[in-house]
């Protein structure tokens, strides 16, 4: 089937829950109004739908390969490949000053989930590449910047992290690769570095890598990193790529999924790199980089969901099977008529919605803490934002996998079928919530730096707006009033387990960490529901005026569905979390 960009809702989002009335003033986005974001979004979902899409089926059939140190992906990747930075699309969110078009994350964010639903194996190259340019526009130097960044924001040059080796793959402290500084500033750089996405390919002309290596005298442990750019080809005087470094590619991997993906094992063999920043401050530039990726990869799991319920939307309204429950009809019927078909499109349509609401809420913070007119106004946004950063990237992802799932359900046995392509769906999914940090780690520091740290202040910030929401619901409709009850509940359950989790770290920390995933998947859970009930009152206000009844009142209906059918999930973590601590520790394995 074909894919079509939904930008409408994501159009809805930016105006109505990414906090635009505060963003548009913001000294960089003053000349942006919304039909120049419409414009944008509209234009590359159509280049998406009929450049990027046609190749995702023939790319997961063909994989990328390699032999003779060269890898070769799938045909028509480079040709789109091309056009993309012809159109300048790697370009969205970045800064002008190095020929990006300086829009909002927001903007960036639904320009993401684009081109990762058109097809997640080729966007994946464009993701890594804005991560090396966060990290650059962080730590790297001015010299750094005018050599590598125009080239980055454009596309022309595609960037890779390097952080995993074959024995430190979460655990960095173990990392072995190594950085000599030489008489001219610059570092011989060695070692292995595997799991690498896109570490070799044709489809640019040069290839920047960020490298975590270790320098003679570093410290042990993660104090002891450095983060050094290696380029694939050195640059000349010109500026265009020059000789080759001495970086080369030893194989790829075979994997379930993202198989045109090159994920590259590459040899680093005193191949010359600088220095990004300070020695030793390697991990902390890195975060930067991470933490972009981190957010991507949340986009991802909303844009294979997205995926997955076109498709199975599709199937369910083309399908005939079987005549309906009620008798309404003595003759089979299309699927998508019997109730628990529809209860799984539903559910895939909700999740779906609320994660894509949850990353435009995410993306208003983030712009609002690098451009916010006063420190304190830029610290409380940062700490909002990183806040939202782990459950974006845990929650949105494993929902991806969920929906991807049900997509297969939906189709029935011919979703077990690889022709019917949900099967790939499903097989690009899974590897969502286990790269860039697993769920895990994303919970560990959900529960560590975002919440025992400051004791849950962040977090009863969330609660005390999602509460002001609440409020506002109460005094609307039969609808409003429902969701504002489990939303309530909801919140009750999350402010529960953060006072839980503060009060029990003192006692026993295998216990707090042992309940970080089902709190992450609370308080995403929360956070989603909390923006879609947001969307309803938009969407009341709207159907009381008269404006676009259709899209309106599926706003509703997508709100009361996800109250009744998945915000009720948090009593349940909430009880797993307060009484299932023993349990947890107490199990024999």
């Amino acid at each position: 089937m074909t894919f079509a960009a939904p930008t409408k809702d994501m159009l809805f989002n930016l105006e109505h829950l990414s906090g635009w009335s505060e963003v548009s003033q913001l000294p960089p986005y003053r000349d942006l109004d919304l039909e120049d974001a419409a414009a944008v979004l509209e234009e590359y979902g159509r280049f998406c739908a009929e450049e990027i899409a046609p190749l995702n089926a023939p790319g997961d059939e063909a994989g990328s390969s390699y032999g003779n140190g060269r890898v070769t992906l799938p045909d028509g990747f480079s040709e789109a490949y091309a056009k993309f930075v012809e159109m300048g699309w790697q370009s969205l969110q970045h800064p002008e000053e190095f020929g990006g078009q300086g829009l909002p994350r927001a903007i960036g964010a639904a320009g993401t989930e684009i081109v990762n639903a058109a097809n997640m194996s080729f966007a994946l190259c464009p993701l890594l590449t804005d991560g090396a340019i966060e990290a650059l526009l962080t730590a790297g130097s001015d010299d750094m910047k005018s050599v590598y960044l125009e080239n980055l924001v454009s596309g022309k040059w595609t960037g890779t992290m390097n952080l995993t080796e074959p024995q430190a793959g979460s655990d960095l402290a173990l990392l072995r690769s190594r950085a000599n500084r030489q008489e001219d500033g610059t570092y011989t750089v060695s070692g292995t570095k595997i799991f690498i996405t896109y570490g070799e390919h044709d489809m640019s002309e040069n290839t920047v890598h960020l490298v975590l290596a270790r320098t003679p005298d570093a410290p042990a442990g993660v104090k002891g990193i450095s983060l050094f750019l290696v380029p694939k080809f050195f640059v000349t005087p010109e500026g265009t790529p020059g000789d080759r470094n001495s970086v080369r590619c030893v194989s790829v991997e075979h994997k379930l999924g993202i198989k045109a993906s090159p994920t590259a094992v590459l040899e680093f063999e005193e191949a010359t790199g600088y220095l990004i920043g300070e020695e030793n401050s390697g991990l902390e530039y890195m975060f930067e980089m991470m933490n972009s990726a981190r957010f991507g990869v949340g986009l991802q799991g909303v844009a294979i969901a997205e995926r997955a319920y076109q498709q199975a939307l599709a199937y369910a309204n083309d399908r005939v099977q079987s005549r309906p429950v009620d008798g309404s009809s003595r003759d089979a019927v299309t699927i998508v008529h019997h109730p628990d078909v529809r209860r799984l499109l539903a559910r895939m349509r909700v999740l779906t919605e609320g994660g894509r609401a949850m990353a435009a809420y995410a993306a208003g913070w983030q712009d609002l803490a690098r451009h916010a007119d006063t420190a304190e106004a830029r610290a409380h946004a940062a700490a909002m934002g990183e806040f939202l950063t782990p459950l974006v990237k845990g929650y949105c992802t494993e929902s991806g996998v969920e929906v991807a799932s049900m997509g297969v359900q939906v189709h029935g046995g011919m979703g077990f079928i690889e022709e019917t392509g949900a099967a790939q769906h499903y097989r690009d999914a899974r590897i969502l919530p286990i790269y860039e940090g697993t769920t895990a780690i994303q919970a560990n520091d959900l529960v560590g730096r975002k919440t025992l740290r400051d004791r849950g202040a962040t977090a009863l910030k969330f609660a005390a707006l999602i509460e002001e929401t609440e409020q506002e619901l109460a005094k609307g409709s039969d609808q409003a009033q429902a969701v504002a009850k489990r939303l309530g509940a909801a919140r009750l359950a999350f402010q529960d387990v953060v006072a839980h989790l503060v009060g029990t770290a003192s006692e026993s920390m295998n216990s707090v960490f042992g309940a970080g995933v089902p709190y992450l998947m609370l308080a995403g859970n929360l956070v989603a529901g909390w923006q879609l009930a947001r969307a309803l009152l938009v969407a009341e206000a709207a159907l009381a005026r008269g404006e676009d009844p259709d899209f309106m009142a599926a706003k509703v209906a997508s709100a009361r569905f996800y109250a009744d059918h998945v915000l009720t999930d948090a009593g349940v973590q909430r009880d797993r979390i307060l009484d299932g601590g023993d349990s947890l520790l107490a199990a024999i394995l």
